[in-house]
Parts: C-alpha cells; sequence; structure tokens
C-alpha cells in the first residue's frame, strides 16, 4: 500500500463507529469475574427457595453476596448485597452464544432504565461441566408480565402504566440512538421488563440483541428470532431486522398495557387468542373503545390519554415498517399523554349483549375484506331468488299443461 493510501484508509477506521466487540473490549474490565463456590453460596447451592424466576436462558436465584455495594458499581454502601443470579441451562433453548451476548452488550450499555450487569462466572466444573452464570442488580418487583396477567398481585394503576411505557421507550430510544452503534433488542416483551422497588422499568435479558446495520444498509439479515406474538410481521417474514422491529413489538406491550391481555392467549376462543386481531375490533373514538380497556382498572384512567396511547400502539403497529415511528417519537407522545390528569374512564359504554365490529376502521385490507364478502352475499342472495323464480316459472308451465290435458 502506498503511504497516501494507507493515511485514507487509516481516516476511514478512525472514522467508523466502534462494534460491540471493540466497545466490550474498552470497559469490559468494569465488570466483576465471580467465583462459582462464591455464586453457590450466595444463592445456597441454588436452593429452590431462592428461585425467582426461570426461561430459555435458566433459572434466576435471588443471591446474597458478602461484599459492598460500592465495590460493585451500586450506591447506598450497607451490608451484604442482594443480586439476582442467573444459571445457564445447558440444554436449554439459549446456549453459551446468547451468554456470551449478554455479558457484551450489557457490559457496554448504560442507562437508568436498562438492568445493570454486576458481573459474570464462567467456568468449568468437573462434575457438572461447563458453567456460564451472570450477575445482576435485584428488581424486587419483578416483570411487568406479573403485574399485568398474574391476578396475584394488585391491579397496576393507570398512572404507573404510562410512567412503564415511557421508562421503556426512553430504554429503546436509547439503544437504538444513543450509542456510537445501534443495538436492536428484538426480543422486547413484557417479561423482559422488570420493575424496581419504585416500579422504575428496566429492560433485561440481551441475549438476542444485535448490532443495528451500518455502513448505510437498512437492515440486518439473520435467522428470525423472537417471541411469537410480539415479533414484527416483516421481520418474521424477510428475515430482515431493523430499529422498526422493536417499535412493532413495543406497540404490542402497549396494548398489553392498554387491555390486560396477553399478546397470544390460547385460552381464549380462537378470534380472540391473538391480541393485536382482537384489539382492532374495539377502535379509538367510537362506544366499542372502552371494551379495550383492562376491566381490572374499573374505570380509572383518563380516557382522552387512552385514546392518546391506543392511536399510538396503532402507528406502532403499521404494516409498513417505515411508516413507524421512531422511539424518540415514541417517548415524546407518551410524555403528551402522561399530561392528562383526569381520571374519567369510559364516556359513553356500549350496551350489554350488543357486539362489537369485526375490523378495525382504518384498516385498508380489513374495509376489501368487508366489501368482498358483502358483495358474495348479495350473489348469493340474488342466485337464490333467481333459483325461486326457475322453479315457480316450471310449477306454472306445469299446471297449465295439466289444464289443458283435462277433459272439458
Amino acid at each position: 500500500m502506498s503511504q497516501k493510501a494507507n493515511k485514507s484508509c487509516s481516516s476511514v477506521v478512525a472514522a467508523s463507529p466502534l462494534s460491540i466487540l471493540e466497545l466490550y473490549e474498552e470497559r469490559a474490565h468494569e465488570l466483576r469475574s465471580f467465583r462459582l463456590a462464591e455464586l453457590r453460596s450466595a444463592t445456597s447451592n441454588y436452593s429452590r427457595e431462592l428461585k425467582i424466576g426461570e426461561g430459555g436462558f435458566g433459572s434466576v436465584y435471588k443471591g446474597f453476596l458478602k461484599t459492598s455495594r460500592s465495590h460493585l458499581g451500586l450506591r447506598n454502601d450497607s451490608g451484604n448485597v442482594v443480586v439476582a443470579v442467573k444459571k445457564l441451562n445447558p440444554n436449554g433453548m439459549q446456549g453459551h452464544k446468547q451468554w456470551l451476548a449478554e455479558v457484551q452488550f450489557l457490559a457496554v450499555v448504560d442507562h437508568p432504565n436498562l438492568v445493570k450487569l454486576l458481573g459474570y462466572c464462567a467456568t468449568d466444573d468437573g462434575e457438572q461441566g461447563p458453567q456460564r452464570l451472570l450477575v445482576y442488580e435485584f428488581m424486587p418487583n419483578k416483570t411487568l408480565e406479573d403485574h399485568l396477567f398474574n391476578k396475584a398481585y394488585p391491579t397496576l394503576p393507570w398512572k404507573t402504566r404510562l410512567s412503564i411505557a415511557l421508562g421503556v421507550a426512553k430504554g429503546l430510544q436509547y439503544l437504538h440512538e444513543g450509542l456510537e452503534i445501534q443495538v436492536i433488542y428484538r426480543d422486547f416483551k413484557s417479561s423482559n421488563v422488570l420493575l424496581d422497588e419504585e416500579f422504575r422499568p428496566k429492560l433485561s435479558d440481551f441475549g438476542l440483541a444485535r448490532e443495528g446495520p451500518v455502513d448505510g444498509q437498512t437492515h440486518v439479515s439473520t435467522a428470525v428470532m423472537g417471541t411469537y406474538g410480539y415479533a414484527a410481521p416483516d421481520y418474521v417474514e424477510t428475515g430482515r431486522l431493523t430499529a422498526r422491529s422493536d417499535v412493532w413489538s413495543f406497540g404490542v406491550v402497549l396494548l398489553e398495557l392498554l387491555t390486560g391481555r396477553r399478546a397470544f392467549d390460547r385460552s381464549r376462543p380462537r378470534g380472540d387468542q391473538k391480541l393485536v386481531d382482537w384489539a382492532r375490533r374495539h377502535p379509538a373514538g367510537t362506544r366499542w373503545f372502552s371494551r379495550l380497556l383492562d376491566p381490572r382498572l374499573a374505570g380509572r384512567y383518563s380516557h382522552r390519554a387512552a385514546q392518546d396511547v391506543a392511536a399510538l400502539a396503532w402507528r406502532c403497529l403499521a404494516e409498513r415498517a417505515g411508516e413507524r415511528p421512531s422511539m424518540a417519537e415514541v417517548a415524546r407522545a407518551l410524555e403528551r399523554a402522561a399530561r392528562h390528569e383526569e381520571l374519567d374512564g369510559p364516556p359513553e359504554p356500549p350496551e350489554e349483549g350488543s357486539t362489537p365490529p369485526h375490523c378495525h376502521a382504518s384498516s385498508d385490507s380489513s374495509s376489501a375484506a368487508r366489501t368482498a364478502a358483502a358483495t358474495r352475499r348479495r350473489m348469493a342472495h340474488l342466485a337464490m331468488l333467481a333459483a325461486g323464480a326457475n322453479a315457480a316459472a316450471r310449477a306454472w308451465r306445469l299446471g297449465l299443461t295439466k289444464t289443458t290435458a283435462a277433459p272439458a
């Protein structure tokens, strides 16, 4: 290479954003490497009594570390530190690759609405083989999924729901826009939203996160991963991953916050199992909208704010990815909705026993389907009338023939 070409190449490299791996190498020293014996002791050898969760990665335990909070980069130094210890299940759906991705991404990110990774353990146990563990700050109020769908928990108030939605939006906005390189979360869902003692939300589980497109690319081509009911249809169909894929998933969770229904629920009738399809039958601006809202709220919400949040959810759930808002736009819209203080509930509930419309009014494809169905019904009706007319004509001719043939 000539000196001039070499200098030009160096300037391009210097201007290029660092990859997650390069950023991790810069900041890895901030994570603590735990000894396996230390984590076994902290969790009473992974006691069932200390088990607080389980997922594709493995089991999560509440642990007590004999160290100071300041030593782990946490505030309020007092006594033992309560942590969450996630232990990889070697036979589970996620493996070392996802474990490594979690370590690398969480070592790099730093935001109030993202869970803090304190350290990890990677060792080989002679008896049980390779051991992979992660140590996080402890989140005492478990997950958003627990509070929305587990009837053992008190109902989440309306303002708390809006606050959670706004916090999560800011966390995703940071991932999409606040780092040297874009991070696509790829598995956003209510079970991955942890809640601290003040119900502040924090995103967790970065095992499926990916770096966003670089060098002028519009998307990242990847194997389709995520959770059914939350994954964007354009990503599922094409494998093309963008930040707008996260926006779709956020729209689904907004509907969960509004309705108290799961994104996909097999226990419901077939036509109501998928939340997005069911919600389209309760459009804002109609008398059916009040049925969209979680009945556990018992009318204690701002009707105007609920309308605004529902409209925002449908923008996030636009079929074309390019028509979905950015997470920065979403955060601003939620801030505006949160300013509506009045808890006035539904203004005009529909009559009991009446049925909601079958389709969302703003859906072009649904409108076309209705038109086609109406056309088929009209054609069938005309065919029936024609058949009836032909039968009457045959009967008249038959009667005429009999009369003519009769003796005078």
